[in-house]
């Protein structure tokens, strides 16, 4: 297992719900990640998913205890080789802070205080995982290293059918720092949906006709941070996507087509 060295105090805002959040990270000897509310205790496990249309909600059995936009935190624990957390919120904003829009306040945080222990052996992928929905598929292939390829269409300039390759020992910091992405024009039809209330130019990359609303961190960022999406959504299989000797072939997909493939890799890896 490996965990943090310290207790970690941290506070921002939501995305989804712009509600102020405070929250206390601690070292846990016990394999897991975890999320205490009120007296609710909601393991980070494709089993405690609630919804994944906007971002990844986990919850209690009975949806009254739930916490959103857990993805990049997800993603920074897998990227940090952490599998042994205790989140404690202090706040009424049961949401996971945005920060910048990326994984980069996370890993800097865990790196400041540092890690016990080891993380996870490199699990062996016995078999392919395959799935394909609408215009999406997933595939996860054992190979002898672990890399994501993920295609994004849309319909802006940088966007349309584009590739993007990942591996930890290529590209790993411009993914961490790849901020979530949204277009402009669609910002007003959320935000009337509820969704959204917390975007700002600070803490989400806008896409525009004729670019962006900053300037890029790295080429082709909205592609890159889809790529730390999924990385995310498949640490819910509690087995960390970065120790998992596979090629993961992404073609337009999402967060909820990320957490079915996650079910199914977990079933694969639990064999």
């Amino acid at each position: 297992m490996k965990t943090l060295k310290s207790n970690l105090k941290l506070q921002g805002q939501g995305l989804m719900f712009a509600a102020p959040v405070e929250l206390e990270i601690k070292p846990s000897d016990n394999k897991g990640i975890r999320f205490h509310i009120n007296d609710a205790i909601i393991e980070a496990c494709t089993d405690n998913v609630i919804s994944s249309d906007h971002c990844v909600i986990v919850g209690d059995v009975q949806g009254k205890n739930k916490i959103a936009l857990i993805e990049h935190f997800m993603a920074a624990c897998a990227v940090c080789g952490i599998d042994a957390l205790d989140v404690y919120f202090s706040s009424v904003g049961f949401e996971m802070p945005i920060f910048d829009g990326s994984a980069k306040v996370w890993v800097d945080e865990f790196n400041k205080v540092g890690f016990f222990d080891e993380s996870a052996e490199v699990k062996k992928l016995a078999e392919p995982i395959v799935f394909q929905k609408d215009n999406s598929s997933i595939f996860i292939v054992p190979s002898d290293k672990t890399t994501i390829t993920y295609l994004v269409n849309y319909d802006h300039k940088d966007l349309n059918n584009r590739w993007v390759s990942f591996s930890m020992d290529s590209n790993k910091d411009e993914i961490i720092e790849a901020r979530t992405f949204g277009f402009l024009k669609d910002l007003e039809k959320f935000q009337a949906l509820g969704y959204s209330k917390g975007v700002t130019i600070d803490n989400t990359l806008g896409l525009t006709d004729e670019g962006y609303t900053a300037e890029l961190r790295s080429q082709y960022e909205p592609n890159k941070h889809k790529i730390l999406d999924i990385i995310g959504d498949l640490y819910l299989t509690g087995y960390n996507p970065l120790k998992i000797n596979a090629n993961i072939i992404v073609k337009e997909a999402g967060h909820s087509y990320h957490i079915e493939a996650a079910k199914l890799l977990k079933n694969s890896l639990d064999k």
